[in-house]
C-alpha cells in the first residue's frame, strides 16, 4: 500500500470510528483525577495492543478483527490524547503530555505508513515502547495528584490492561521468528508482574461485591489466557490465533474492574 493511500484509510477509519464512539463523545471527556488516571492508563494499553494487532496482521493472524483492533485503537489513542492534554492541570503533565504526542506521531507514522511487514517490526516494538513509558509517566503524574487509594487501585488495574496485551504482542513478535532472547524474558516478566497484581487487586480493602466479581472473572480469563500462552501442541496459527482471542477476552474483564475502582472516592 502507497504512503498516501495509507494515510488516506486511516484518515477514513479514524472517522467510522469516531462515528461508532458518538453516543459516548458526550459523557467521555476527562472529569475528574481517576478518569485522568484510568484513561492516561488506557494509552499504555493502547501502545501495546496496536503492536500486537500489527504483529497479528503481518502474519495473518485473525486478520478483520486484528485491522479492527488496530484502526479503532489508533481513532480511541487520538481522541484520548487530546482529552488528557485538556485536562492537564499543571506544567509537569502538561510537558508529559506534549512528550507523548511527539512519540505518538512517531509511532503512529510506523504503524500506518506502510502494510504491516516483518521488516518494519522491530521499529513497531521499539516505538510501542517509548509510547508505552510516556503513557506511564503520565499516568504516575495522575496518580500523584490523586493521592488517594482508589486512584492508586485505578493505575493497577490499569496497568493489568497493559500488561495482557504486552505478553500478546511478546508471543506474537516471538511467534513471527523475532529475535526471541529478550522478548522471552519480557514476557515471562510481563507474566509475574501480572500474576503479582492479581493476588493484590484480589485482597484491596473496600472492594465492592460487584468488583469481587469482576476480579473473579478476569483471574478467570487470567487461566485461559495463560493456556494459550503455553500451548504447545497446536499449529503456530492457532496457537496464535488463540492468544490473539484470549488477550481480547481478558481485556474486557480488566476494562470492568478499572471501571469499578474509578468509581470509588
Amino acid at each position: 500500500m502507497s504512503r498516501p493511500l495509507a494515510l488516506l484509510r486511516a484518515a477514513l477509519v479514524a472517522v467510522v470510528c469516531l462515528i461508532a464512539f458518538q453516543p459516548l463523545l458526550a459523557t467521555a471527556q476527562v472529569t475528574d483525577i481517576n478518569s485522568a488516571i484510568n484513561k492516561a492508563g488506557r494509552e499504555r494499553m493502547l501502545s501495546q495492543r496496536m503492536a500486537k494487532a500489527y504483529l497479528q496482521l503481518g502474519q495473518k493472524i485473525d486478520v478483520v478483527r486484528s485491522q479492527r483492533v488496530l484502526d479503532e485503537s489508533i481513532a480511541l489513542f487520538d481522541r484520548q490524547l487530546v482529552e488528557l492534554k485538556k485536562f492537564a492541570p499543571n506544567a509537569q503533565t502538561r510537558e508529559t503530555s506534549l512528550k507523548l504526542e511527539k512519540a505518538w506521531i512517531a509511532y503512529k507514522d510506523v504503524l500506518i505508513g506502510a502494510a504491516p511487514s516483518r521488516e518494519r517490526a522491530p521499529e513497531v516494538l521499539t516505538r510501542s515502547d517509548e509510547v508505552l513509558g510516556l503513557a506511564h509517566q503520565l499516568t504516575g503524574e495522575f496518580e500523584a495528584l490523586s493521592g488517594t487509594p482508589a486512584g492508586r487501585l485505578v493505575n493497577i488495574s490499569g496497568r493489568q490492561r497493559m500488561l495482557s496485551q504486552r505478553m500478546a504482542k511478546f508471543h506474537q513478535a516471538m511467534n513471527w521468528n523475532l529475535p526471541a532472547g529478550p522478548l522471552r524474558t519480557e514476557l515471562a516478566t510481563a507474566r509475574k508482574e501480572f500474576s503479582d497484581a492479581m493476588a493484590e487487586l484480589e485482597t484491596a480493602p473496600g472492594n465492592t461485591d460487584k468488583l469481587k466479581r469482576d476480579i473473579k472473572l478476569a483471574s478467570q480469563q487470567w487461566f485461559f489466557f495463560q493456556n494459550a500462552l503455553d500451548e504447545k501442541g497446536l499449529d503456530t496459527l492457532t496457537r496464535a490465533t488463540n492468544v490473539a482471542t484470549t488477550s481480547e477476552r481478558i481485556l474486557e474483564m480488566m476494562e470492568a474492574v478499572v471501571t469499578g475502582y474509578e468509581a470509588l472516592k
